[in-house]
């Protein structure tokens, strides 16, 4: 496991950073579909919302921050791994070859990945924000709504239309 010049990688260098890439570029793309069931729950949440039922909004909330748990998970094990990526693959200069031809075979589509991982997460951004503004007025339209019930004269908590009736004072016991 010599290096025999001093730009040659060792065949067991070059196997320990092909298994750096697959695992990186195979996180890469699980974040990414993490990213694109966010968004298919965000378009169906935004659906809910505008249809007004409490519990499917209540669980679309609930499996929104699973989603979203689930990706920052994933997100700690790609820092690390991206760093080990940076630091296995420094950008090389110009005129020197740095990598064998399997790792640069191997790390082919990962900027792809991430530039595609990058657009998802602004367009999650962006809707979760659209949910936001929609939860946010629906969440008015009931407040509204409660406090014109509140108002009613059929309420609980308003007097009755014979209340103003006075109780009776005095029993007549003679019959």
């Amino acid at each position: 496991m010599a290096k025999t010049a001093p730009d040659m990688i060792s065949e067991e260098e070059i196997s320990r950073r092909i298994s750096i890439l697959r695992r990186f570029r195979e996180l890469l793309k699980t974040q990414r579909d993490r990213f694109r069931q966010y968004l298919e729950v965000l378009d169906r949440q935004k659906d809910v919302i505008e249809g007004g039922n409490a519990e499917e909004i209540a669980a679309h909330v609930e499996l929104e921050e699973k989603i979203v748990a689930d990706i920052f998970s994933i997100q700690k094990v790609i820092d690390p791994l991206e760093n080990m990526y940076r630091d296995a693959y420094p950008i090389p200069k110009k005129g020197r070859k740095s990598r064998a031809k399997e790792t640069a075979e191997e790390s082919a589509g990962i900027p792809c990945l991430k530039d595609a991982l990058e657009g998802l997460r602004a367009e999650a951004v962006s809707r979760a924000d659209r949910n936001r503004e929609l939860l946010s007025r629906r969440m008015t339209a009931v407040r509204s709504e409660i406090k014109t019930i509140r108002k009613s004269p059929y309420s609980k908590k308003s007097r009755s239309l014979y209340g103003e009736v006075p109780s009776p004072s005095l029993i007549d016991i003679e019959g």
